[in-house]
């Protein structure tokens, strides 16, 4: 007969091997998650915010998958507090009429929590992404709000521009895909120094085009995308600095995909005519 003491410890025993087998499990998907992330990946954009292939990232685990594929320790935020302030709940019914001068160069400078990003727009090759940018911001729109993902791996970027920090955040209105064809975008590469559009394009049945909102991506290394994403301007050397240090402390996932360690907010942007 099994004593009492006996059967809690084949009890425990049991529940241990159970750990361990999801913890293997989760192991196995992060595995298959960085390989993803290391090949040629399409980003398709879900409610504006940048996502991977379908299935590629999808949910279903328990929470001891979650807390094996986490990282043990997180690296300390080399960034500051906020400033204060909250974010604005803006939203519109249609484009900005185009009030731009296309002929113009215009720049963009985001004052964020973790140093002051730089951004050279090109008005003359994306004039309607450069035009709603001048909008929103004019507007502070973007201010206070949070870079919400990086990614790591063959995809290198930082996504910001969305007010709820969820990636399901937008202006209300959409814009049409521009500069697909710029010359920079060679063999499926966006190379480290490119800002450029989120969008809601699915390459596997190619429907979602013109799906642009608010939310962008800043490539701070070479990464392996289709040009499927409107680049709309180049980050300044200072910048990209700055992406480096957000880019060195990770993300919280260590699967690649995830929010940042650091602390990226918006304190103010501003869009200014050269």
């Amino acid at each position: 007969m099994v004593s009492n003491d006996q059967r809690r410890r084949q009890l425990a025993r049991e529940k241990f091997e159970r750990q361990q087998q999801r913890r293997e499990a989760a192991r196995r998907r992060a595995r298959m998650r960085n390989a993803v992330i290391a090949g040629a990946l399409a980003v398709a954009l879900a409610g504006g915010a940048v996502s991977y292939v379908a299935g590629a990232f999808d949910g279903g685990g328990t929470k001891d998958d979650e807390a094996a594929a986490r990282p043990t320790s997180t690296p300390k935020d080399p960034c500051e507090k906020p400033a204060p302030g909250k974010v604005k709940p803006l939203s519109f019914e249609k484009e900005p009429a185009l009030t731009i001068d296309k002929s113009a160069d215009y720049t963009m400078d985001l004052k964020t929590t973790c140093g002051d990003i730089g951004l050279d727009l090109s008005a003359a090759k994306a004039p309607h992404t450069v035009n709603s940018f001048k909008f929103l911001v004019d507007k502070g729109y973007l201010d206070h709000t949070t870079c919400h993902r990086l990614t790591t791996g063959g995809v290198n970027v930082l996504q910001c521009g969305d007010p709820k920090g969820t990636g399901e955040g937008g202006p209300g209105y959409s814009i049409p895909d521009e500069n697909l064809k710029d010359k920079r975008l060679k063999g499926n590469v966006y190379p480290a120094g490119t800002v450029a559009m989120a969008n809601q394009y699915n390459a596997q049945t190619k429907k979602g085009r013109d799906t642009g909102g608010s939310q962008f991506f800043l490539v701070y290394q070479d990464s392996q995308l289709p040009p499927d994403y409107t680049p709309f301007g180049t980050i300044s050397d200072s910048g990209m600095k700055v992406l480096k240090k957000i880019a060195d402390a990770g993300e919280n996932t260590g699967q690649g995909d995830g929010s940042p360690n650091a602390t990226v907010v918006i304190d103010k942007a501003t869009v200014t005519r050269s």
